[in-house]
């Protein structure tokens, strides 16, 4: 069966529609033009109408009779002078007209003689780079024309250039960084020192459009972002960068900004970050940013090796196993979490081999956040003890299919001092603070397109996951909520976020031993300690009944005492083991 043909008012539809606009848009710009007069005419009577309301109005109350009176008068002396009323029309229309003209100022064709100055000098400082002396008809020449050279241009409010469109011959080198870097530090040193520039090329059109970014928003403070389980926010970007946004809380504001969104888990290509920066940059608080987002869905380990106290608000928390700031305690929380790591990959391995699903104990998320690790490094090496860092071997190359995630943290200066597993395996990473171009090369792996400058807010930096885009980055402010100098409203965002403490089952707290590692301590009490009995051992090597403990007659308070056990096998210092409370003591 044939098929039939569609309609032509379907299938030529879009055409119509098109040349139906074009007419109306000409008949609407043909009307304009007719009745322009008109409508000057009308908004001139509408002024001179507003201008007499507000006389009117701002004329005294004992002074309107009179001025009705003048008026009264003007219009009878032109009604009876000869061509009067016609007269007054014209005077009137032509009053009107002259009210209702375009006072908006005209917008100069071309640049002024101060903003051609700036193009002209940035056309002769790129004649070296763009010119050869082979080229018969040369786009960049000594004295030549700088308007075929730079198309497209604008100026901001203090008369430096804000976008610029800059063609370049088809010899020039533009797939080389070295040529490209070249230009762009030759146009950012004579378009304005102090922004940040961004810089597009076009190899296939032979053109480079540069553009100067806005700064990024600092007053973001920490809060509950809309994002799902495995997703961590690390700050936020251009809004040409990426194609999602956050609804954020400003007070009483709500607005959307791009956000910079790190994925872990099973899939993730990327499952450890790393972040680098100088002292003061912001390298702590993205971590505790970190670590607030982590605590939502799994549970979060803490090796601080700078030791300022800078995570003491989540010492106690649920969720939080452990905040370290010694050498001795970040060994045994990273050997533990080595040794949780291998658990859970064994406890999935034999799960998937039986054909069932994981263990749910397996599935919580781990994370291990560890702020600058090579302070311990010299410590290790003073002490004759292993180095930390050889412990995150294991959670870095098998964490991503048991759910353990690694984020360390250190100065950008310590960046060889970092153990080989630990650069290998955190593809994600992020730069923060004052950095150089090669400095952010060599951590980021490749170069930003835009130009770091000198003076940064704290958190502001650079952010690349695994082989992406180089993004600009602002992390949130999440500073130490127990710091003096935390302002009121960011201690208290940061404070709500935190969860509640971990209350101990039997609600005591057990202190802990300064003795030897694995020798009771004795109870410390307000009464006098009564005396131990004494239990009496056989000389005889001939068997002994079984030790019956000596009855110590029950006092209205008793207490719990030490009471030495005998055993068959006589040793040469008995053990001491701390009996159970009495009855009395339990009811």
């Amino acid at each position: 069966m044939a098929r039939r043909p569609l309609p032509r008012i379907l299938s030529n539809g879009s055409a119509q529609l098109a040349r139906s606009r074009e007419l109306a848009r000409t008949a609407a710009d043909s009307a304009t033009d007719v009745l322009h007069p008109l409508i000057t005419i009308t908004r001139g009577l509408r002024r001179l109408a507003a201008a007499g309301r507000r006389r009117w109005a701002d004329t005294p109350k004992e002074r309107r009779g009179a001025l009705l009176f003048l008026v009264a008068s003007v219009i009878l002396v032109v009604a009876l002078v000869p061509y009067g009323p016609l007269l007054a029309v014209i005077t009137l229309m032509t009053a009107a007209a002259w009210q209702g003209r375009d006072r908006a100022p005209a917008s100069p064709d071309g640049p002024d003689e101060m903003q051609s100055r700036r193009l002209k000098s940035l056309y002769e400082a790129l004649v070296p780079y763009f010119s050869t002396a082979e080229d018969p008809e040369p786009l960049y020449a000594h004295g030549g024309a700088w308007d075929k050279a730079f198309p497209t241009y604008a100026f901001d409010g203090g008369g430096r250039i804000s976008h610029l469109v800059v063609r370049y011959p088809a010899y020039f080198t533009d797939s080389e960084a070295e040529a490209r870097a070249r230009i762009e530090h030759l146009l950012v040193a004579k378009s304005g020192r102090g922004r940040e520039y961004h810089f597009t090329w076009d190899e296939e059109g032979n053109q480079l459009t540069v553009g100067v970014l806005l700064p990024l928003p600092v007053d973001i403070t920490a809060q509950r972002f809309v994002t799902a389980p495995g997703e961590t926010v690390l700050g936020f970007t251009d809004p040409t960068e990426v194609r999602r946004t956050l609804p954020l809380t400003y007070g009483e504001q709500r607005r959307d900004v791009p956000p910079v969104v790190w994925r872990t888990g099973l899939r993730s290509t990327e499952p450890h970050l790393l972040a680098l920066g100088q002292p003061g940059s912001g390298t702590s608080t993205l971590l505790r940013s970190i670590a607030l987002q982590a605590l939502q869905h799994g549970d979060v380990v803490i090796v601080d090796g700078g030791g300022t106290g800078e995570y003491a608000c989540l010492t106690g928390r649920d969720g939080v196993l452990a905040v370290e700031c010694g050498l001795t305690g970040a060994l045994a929380s990273l050997e533990w979490a080595a040794t949780e790591t291998e658990r859970r990959l064994i406890a999935a391995n034999r799960a998937h081999q039986a054909g069932q699903p994981p263990p749910d104990d397996t599935k919580r998320p781990l994370w291990i956040l560890l702020d600058r690790p090579t302070a311990f490094t010299h410590l290790a090496a003073a002490d004759d003890r292993k180095d930390p860092q050889s412990l995150l071997q294991v959670p870095l190359r098998h964490g991503r299919p048991a759910h353990v995630t690694v984020v360390v943290a250190d100065q950008l200066d310590c960046l060889d001092a970092l153990s080989e597993p630990v650069r290998q395996h955190t593809r994600a990473r992020v730069v923060l603070g004052p950095a150089t171009a090669e400095q952010l090369e060599s951590a980021l792996g490749a170069p930003p397109h835009t130009t770091p400058v000198d003076q940064v807010p704290p958190g502001r930096g650079y952010a690349r996951l695994g082989t992406g885009p180089v993004h600009r980055l602002q992390v949130p402010a999440t500073p130490n909520p127990y710091d003096d100098a935390t302002p009121d409203a960011h201690r208290e965002a940061v404070l709500a976020l935190l969860p509640p403490r971990t209350t101990p089952a039997d609600g005591e707290t057990v202190p802990e031993p300064d003795g030897v590692p694995g020798e009771p301590e004795p109870v410390q009490t307000d009464r006098e300690p009564e005396p131990a009995p004494v239990a009496v051992a056989s000389k005889t090597p001939e068997p002994q009944p079984e030790p019956v403990p000596v009855q110590v007659a029950e006092t209205p308070e008793p207490q719990p005492e030490r009471v030495p056990v005998v055993t068959k096998d006589p040793l040469p210092n008995p053990v001491p083991v701390l009996t159970k409370p009495t009855e009395a003591k339990r009811g």
